[in-house]
């Protein structure tokens, strides 16, 4: 079942039927976290992923993409509104349909990684981690160049 939520001529939709993947990509190609990422790379993800698209009327303008059991554990990325509709507490309302999404509900750990949006995910309980030291990764910055 999918979602669907309007707001003053915009809407959020979970539908992967509607959404416009050259509008993605266009915006992840260039964004910091993934510059460069391959067409097929990005499918595959929101393939695998539950998302969130933001349109104004037939054009999509923001996303967001949760990796997650629906169970256990969520990881927030590829959240994006274009530049042209910032401030207007888009941004805040896209986070606010993420959030409250039913399969997003009593998860033990929901995570995400921003340079520069900490403000706006504080005010969804988002805080730096706990345990630094318990964290590790793989990090292959360059892998799409």
């Amino acid at each position: 079942m999918f979602e669907t939520f309007e707001r003053e001529g915009y809407l959020i939709s979970t539908d992967p039927a509607q959404f416009d993947l050259d509008a993605i990509h266009a915006y992840l190609v260039r964004a910091y976290w993934c510059q460069g990422i391959p067409r097929e790379t990005m499918e595959r993800a929101i393939a695998n992923s539950l998302c969130f698209a933001l349109f104004r009327g037939k054009a999509q303008i923001g996303f967001a993409r949760v990796v997650t059991d629906s169970a256990t554990y969520a990881y927030l990325c590829d959240v994006y509104v274009l530049e042209e509709y910032r401030d207007k507490g888009l941004g805040k309302w896209l986070m606010e349909c993420v959030m409250g999404h039913p399969a997003l509900q009593g998860l033990r750990r929901f995570s995400l990684a921003t340079r520069d949006a900490h403000g706006l995910y504080r005010q969804f309980g988002f805080r730096e981690l706990s345990k630094p030291e318990s964290k590790m990764e793989i990090l292959r910055p360059d892998i799409y160049r």
